[in-house]
C-alpha cells in the first residue's frame, strides 16, 4: 500500500485562494497536464509523508487571525490515493474553523467524479477541471485555463446542480 504524501505547506499564501491562506500541496497526480505548474508533485513517492502530525500543523498555522482559510492543491488532492487524507484534513479543519473557508483545485470534475464524496461537506469552494494549456487565460483571477470552473460547493450541493461563483461574490478579503 502506498503511503499518502504531501509535497509542501505553504504557511501565508496570497495566490491561492481570497486573502492569507495556509496551502498545503498534496503529492501525487495522474493527470500530468501539459505545462502543469506543478510537475515537481506528479510522483506519488516523492514528498513527505501526510500524517496526523501534518494536520495538527497545518490547522496550528491556521490559528492565526489573519489567516481566512486552507488551500488545498496538488498534485491532486482528489486522486483515490489521496482523498482519504484531503477529507481527514478538510473535515478537522472545519471542525476547528467553521468560519474559515476551505478552497481546493482538483482535475476531476465536480458533477462527474465528486458530487457524492464526503470531502465536499467541508469544501466551501472547489476549482475543478483539468488545466489544458491552450484554453489558458491570464485574465482569470483562480483558474489557469478557461475550462476549469469556480465553484460554490454548498450551494452547489444544496441545489442537486454545479453553482459557479462569481468574483464580485468573494467579498470581505
Amino acid at each position: 500500500m502506498l503511503i499518502m504524501r504531501y509535497n509542501k505547506i505553504r504557511k501565508m499564501d496570497i495566490s491561492n485562494g481570497p486573502g492569507v491562506r495556509v496551502s498545503i500541496f498534496m503529492q501525487g497526480c495522474t493527470f500530468n497536464c501539459k505545462n502543469c505548474f506543478n510537475p515537481e508533485t506528479h510522483d506519488f513517492k516523492g514528498g513527505k509523508e501526510f500524517t496526523d502530525e501534518t494536520i495538527s500543523k497545518v490547522l496550528e498555522l491556521c490559528e492565526k487571525d489573519y489567516v481566512v482559510g486552507l488551500s488545498i492543491l496538488g498534485g491532486e488532492p482528489m486522486h483515490p490515493l489521496n482523498i482519504e487524507a484531503t477529507t481527514k484534513l478538510a473535515k478537522a479543519f472545519k471542525e476547528k474553523f467553521p468560519n474559515k473557508t476551505i478552497w481546493c483545485w482538483t482535475g476531476f470534475l465536480f458533477d462527474r467524479d465528486l458530487k457524492d464524496k464526503e470531502v465536499l461537506k467541508y469544501i466551501d469552494v472547489l476549482v475543478d477541471g483539468q488545466y489544458q494549456d491552450e484554453l489558458h487565460d491570464f485574465r482569470l483571477k483562480w483558474c489557469g485555463s478557461s475550462n476549469q470552473r469556480v465553484i460554490d460547493v454548498p450551494k452547489s450541493l444544496k441545489e442537486n446542480k454545479v453553482m459557479l461563483i462569481d468574483e464580485k461574490e468573494i467579498v470581505g478579503v
